[in-house]
């Protein structure tokens, strides 16, 4: 039996991150990087395994300094500290291991320092090393040679994380995107082929998360929807489960624009409860659109990029979306339009950042090619390794921050979050459905646990905000809040007439009496009859 150990490093504060906002609900990072239950599940049971992630807790060397195998994972972004841990443990004598994205996009970096490398995925070559690591023949680098195949993918060890730091669960249920946008990296690593776990898989992580305690999951699925005709029979499930269980899950995932022009889809992912998606809009500039290849964005007759995302609106699910500056057509008016955007769009959440040119991809063979990558002393100074072709990067990077600034001014981000949420009465689909007036117990006892969640957490940040002005502003949205959703009865706008296939299971954790046939029910569309 071996002692081994594995580590993800901690992340330097980011938008995603939400580092800023841990205190207000007593945790201490957003939600474990999904693969670290994943290597611990396809390591053999004979071996004991201890995960440590950075985020949540500080690594203790000494007792790294006794263990038999070290295993690091991480991002580039993660690269620096990655690295710090790796020569850390070098220095005691104990054997290390790397893999993860940076290992794969850049693992000339790591050469020298880890004992062994893994590129790509490792779903197949870990375990294997494992075993020929036992039988004293193991190799120092591993690439698997093909594609995982998900469905033979064993149930995480969800049982060795510390589920109680984290705010959010991470479930991976597809890998692959079939599109080709040029900075992006998933096709690299996980390939154009979206290659999906079965739903007794799904389900069962679901439930591993709901005995932890974890209310919300993060669907960690680069696009949820690459293969949509496989992922509608998933999410019919996943809806069926909630209901069993009076939807204890809250979701929230990551999808392409595309996902506007299937309203099956949206109608779906609002019954399974995916309360929010991200969406990669990137840029209101259509020309940029088409330079970095994001023809999913631009499509004829798919209407514009404001009412494909106004559409989703309407579905219920709340929209967040990532946006970058200093694309090749970008010049400094995207600085101004950018904000206008977001105005109009309704999002309240968006990741904006500088395009950068991560190792692997076309962006940067193509800017390699032509000498328009800055080095890394110049990278540390603008923030982004990319050379801008339409401004100097002084503008470029002078321009992001003031673009920041602009979007989440006090009013700004106040303004787009009234215009969804109070001018536009938006409301997730959770709350629209004829199945709470069926379960007005089980409703009743949502909203009153949501109503004491809101007053804590209201009141945690109104004191934690100490410029005046700013708490009162808060102050006077969040009691706007309070009183539209006080004065909402159950909105039941999805009627029977909407709906031909209906669900009657009613929830399994609570005592209700069974629907009568009259009952309202909660709906899904017709499905094609499947084995």
């Amino acid at each position: 039996m071996a002692d081994i150990v594995i580590i993800n490093p901690r992340f330097d504060i980011s938008f995603w991150g939400l580092e800023h906002c841990m205190p207000l609900f007593g945790k201490r990072a957003n939600l474990p990087v999904a693969c670290l239950a994943l290597l611990a599940a396809l390591v053999p049971e004979h071996h004991e395994v201890t995960l440590i992630d950075e985020n949540v807790e500080d690594i203790d060397f000494d007792r790294l300094g006794r263990a038999d195998l070290v295993c690091l994972t991480g991002m580039s972004i993660q690269g620096r500290r990655l690295i710090e841990i790796l020569e850390e443990v070098k220095a005691r004598g104990v054997m290390v291991v790397v893999g993860g994205p940076m290992a794969t996009v850049e693992p000339e970096v790591l050469e020298g320092l880890a004992d062994v490398i893994f590129v790509g995925e490792a779903d197949e070559t870990w375990p294997q090393f494992l075993w020929e690591w036992e039988q004293g023949c193991h190799k120092t680098r591993y690439e698997q040679e093909d594609k995982t195949e998900m469905a033979r993918l064993p149930l995480p060890r969800v049982d060795l994380l510390k589920t109680d730091r984290y705010m959010f669960g991470s479930l991976q249920i597809s890998r692959g995107c079939p599109f080709t946008c040029e900075f992006c990296d998933i096709i690299v690593t996980f390939g154009r082929r979206p290659r999906l776990k079965t739903s007794e898989q799904v389900l069962a992580e679901l439930e591993a998360f709901r005995k932890a305690g974890l209310g919300i999951v993060f669907v960690v699925d680069d696009n949820l929807i690459g293969n949509k005709k496989a992922i509608k029979p998933v999410l019919r499930d996943i809806v069926s489960w909630q209901q069993e269980r009076a939807y204890p899950l809250t979701l929230f995932t990551e999808a392409s624009l595309d996902l506007a022009e299937d309203e099956e889809l949206m109608e779906l992912m609002g019954l399974a409860n995916f309360q929010n998606v991200f969406i990669g809009i990137e840029t209101p500039n259509e020309d940029s659109l088409r330079e970095t290849k994001k023809h999913q964005n631009v499509r004829p007759n798919a209407g514009t990029l404001l009412e494909r995302v106004h559409r989703v609106q309407g579905h219920g699910i709340d929209v967040w979306c990532g946006m970058i500056v200093g694309f090749d057509h970008d010049d400094p008016s995207i600085f101004e339009s950018m904000p206008k955007f977001l105005d109009e769009a309704r999002i309240s959440a968006a990741l904006i950042g500088m395009l950068h040119a991560i190792p692997t991809t076309p962006l940067y063979d193509r800017l390699k090619q032509v000498g328009r990558l800055n080095d890394e002393e110049a990278s540390d100074k603008y923030g982004t390794n990319v050379i801008p072709l339409g401004m100097s990067r002084e503008q470029l990077c002078d321009g992001f921050v003031r673009v920041m600034q602009t979007c989440y001014k006090a009013d700004a981000y106040f303004r787009r979050l009234d215009a969804q949420f109070i001018e536009g009465n938006f409301k997730f689909t959770l709350h629209q459905l004829p199945y709470w007036t069926e379960y007005r117990w089980a409703w009743a006892k949502r909203c009153f646990f949501n109503y004491v969640k809101f007053g804590v957490l209201a009141s945690r940040l109104l004191s934690l905000v100490k410029d005046g002005a700013l708490r009162s502003r808060s102050g006077s949205n969040l009691l706007a809040c309070y009183a539209r959703v006080g004065a909402s009865p159950i909105s039941c706008s999805y009627t029977r007439s909407k709906w031909r296939r209906t669900i009657t299971t009613p929830p399994s954790r609570v005592r209700f009496r069974r629907p009568r046939a009259s009952a309202a029910r909660c709906p899904m569309p017709d499905a094609p009859s499947r084995a």
